[in-house]
């Protein structure tokens, strides 16, 4: 998901998980970028159905969706284990191909 390929985004959901709801100038004070750079941040993950915005009184507080947090988690799992399987099976090529090569040397 493009939306958490940025680790500030990683770390706003950290953030906002943390401490359950965040304003933007609340997020803002605990990373090294400005308040507008958080939001256009937090507009992504928005985006992307990981975090809601709702207003109250002046600012906007955000929280995490958990559920498509949830999902998300689920799919990058599935795609970690895809990849732990292609690269046994290039592990296992490799080295029958070495024993091959060892044992025409013998």
């Amino acid at each position: 998901m493009a939306a958490l390929a940025d680790p500030t985004r990683r770390r706003l959901l950290d953030l906002i998980s943390a401490r359950g709801t965040a304003s933007a100038t609340e997020l803002a004070g605990g990373l090294p970028v400005t308040r507008q750079a958080v939001v256009k941040h937090l507009a992504v993950l928005d985006a992307a159905g990981l975090v809601t915005g709702r207003r109250q009184g002046r600012e906007v507080r955000y929280e995490v969706r958990s559920a498509a947090l949830d999902a998300t988690a689920r799919w990058m799992a599935s795609l970690a284990a895809d990849w732990d399987r292609r690269l046994a099976r290039i592990k296992a090529v490799a080295e029958a191909a070495e024993v091959a090569a060892r044992d025409e040397h013998h």
